[in-house]
C-alpha cells in the first residue's frame, strides 16, 4: 500500500509540475511512511477507527487537532480526475470517507488491482 500511495503521489504531482525528486525526500515518502506508521498520526488514527465501524463525526469529534487527510482526499480525487490521473487509493478514501463505501469495499477495490507497474 505504501509503494501504491506513493506512485499515485508522483503521478499526480508530476501532472501538476513538480519535481520527481520531490518525493524521495521528508515531504513525500518521509510524510507518507510517518502518516501510514505513526502512533501520533492523526489521518492513521481516523482511518483505524473508520476500519473498525467508527462513524467519521464520532471520530473527528474526539480528535483533539484537524486530520488534513479528511478534508484533502475529496479535493485531490477531484483534481486527479481533472486531469486524468489514476489514483485508486485516493479514490477510495475519498469515498469512504464520503460514506459511498465501506472500508471494506475500498480495500477490497484496492487489493483486487493486478499487480503490475505503478504508472496507472
Amino acid at each position: 500500500m505504501l509503494t501504491r500511495g506513493l506512485a499515485e503521489m508522483v503521478r499526480f504531482g508530476l501532472a501538476h509540475g513538480a519535481q520527481p525528486e520531490t518525493f524521495l525526500g521528508l515531504a513525500g515518502v518521509g510524510d507518507l511512511v510517518l502518516t501510514c506508521t505513526g502512533d501520533l498520526s492523526r489521518n492513521r488514527q481516523v482511518g483505524l477507527a473508520l476500519g473498525r465501524g467508527e462513524n467519521l463525526a464520532d471520530v473527528l469529534a474526539r480528535l483533539d487537532q484537524v486530520a488534513e487527510g479528511v478534508a484533502t482526499a475529496g479535493i485531490a480525487a477531484t483534481l486527479s480526475a481533472k486531469v486524468a490521473v489514476p489514483m485508486p487509493i485516493t479514490t477510495n478514501v475519498a469515498a469512504v470517507l464520503q460514506g459511498t463505501k465501506s472500508p471494506r469495499e475500498a480495500m477490497t477495490e484496492i487489493l483486487a488491482r493486478d499487480a503490475r507497474a505503478e504508472r496507472d
